[in-house]
């Protein structure tokens, strides 16, 4: 029952991924794409990757009867899994930034960067994907197939599958790294977002003699900024639900199936949601499904 909820909850996720990633690479090359456009496509690309290499059941069953279980697909699942879980926080946070940038009044102090963020996003880019793929390669050395030698220097992730034990200083200095990395990420993120939440807020309240509320059409930027907002607080909720099971199955140091198929689920939570929160809330991606689908009923109805 466990590998049905996970199959069907990967399989969705990745559909929904790959529709979304169609969707924004043909923006990208056909029209002239919106910055949160070049960020969303990678974040739906790694969504992708994520889903697939993140502990999901298809993969280790492929493996599994291809008799693939050895060091190579190990070090290979976990590097990758690793890169793009940080990536997806990074990118989560610059999306989260970018926007707060955006929706900023003139006169507000981060209005200056609000080119200097468009000139330089390539470079933000590489440094971004450059550091994280650079950074998370001590996971290539530390990890491996787990054997039955030595098990105290081992800490057993899956069936197959573990973390070497480290040097005492290594290991703290990239424990440091880490913490501090998220910490400063999740804590920009919660920042920008009280932001545009303060500026929705006084954006309404400026509005409120105007319009009825209840008839109050969301302009573009609002409909954009509240589906950040949805994302940030998804990423953080789930964030901190899997930093829970992750310290208890480090505290354990073993393999439990039960800690190991929670951690599944709720990592694959964000990258599932994602992509239904930005297809519900573009506007774009409404109309040209509407389009479609008065297109076929069009043909159908020649018919």
């Amino acid at each position: 029952s466990l590998k049905i909820v996970f199959n069907f909850q990967a399989g969705f996720g990745i559909l929904a991924n790959m529709f979304l990633l169609v969707f924004y690479t043909f923006i990208i090359l056909c029209y002239r794409p919106k910055p949160t456009d070049m960020i969303s496509c990678q974040l739906t690309f790694i969504h992708i990757v994520l889903l697939l290499t993140g502990g999901n059941i298809w993969l280790w069953d492929i493996f599994g009867s291809l008799n693939i279980e050895n060091d190579f697909n190990c070090k290979a699942t976990f590097y990758i899994s690793r890169v793009m879980r940080s990536l997806s926080i990074c990118l989560t946070c610059l999306l989260s930034v970018f926007q707060a940038v955006t929706i900023s009044p003139s006169s507000s102090f981060l209005a200056k960067f609000k080119y200097k963020l468009k000139k330089y996003m390539i470079s933000v880019f590489l440094f971004i994907w450059s550091f994280n793929v650079s950074f998370t390669s001590h996971r290539i050395i530390y990890s491996g197939i787990f054997t039955n030698v030595s098990e105290t220097k081992q800490m057993k992730v899956t069936k197959s599958c573990s973390l070497l034990s480290m040097n005492y200083i290594i290991r703290a200095l990239i424990l440091t790294v880490i913490i501090s990395r998220d910490v400063f990420l999740v804590g920009l993120m919660l920042a920008t977002s009280a932001y545009m939440v303060i500026i929705l807020f006084r954006h309404q309240r400026q509005h409120k003699h105007l319009h009825n509320l209840s008839h109050l059409r969301a302009s573009p930027e609002k409909r954009a900024t509240q589906t950040i907002l949805l994302l940030v607080v998804s990423f953080v909720v789930m964030y901190w639900v899997n930093i829970i099971i992750s310290s208890t199955a480090v505290l354990l140091r073993m393999y439990d199936p039960v800690i190991l198929s929670v951690q599944k689920f709720v990592m694959n939570v964000y990258p599932t949601i994602t992509p239904l929160v930005q297809i519900s809330s573009d506007n774009r991606i409404t109309n040209m499904l509407k389009h479609i689908q008065s297109l076929c009923h069009h043909i159908f109805k020649k018919r």
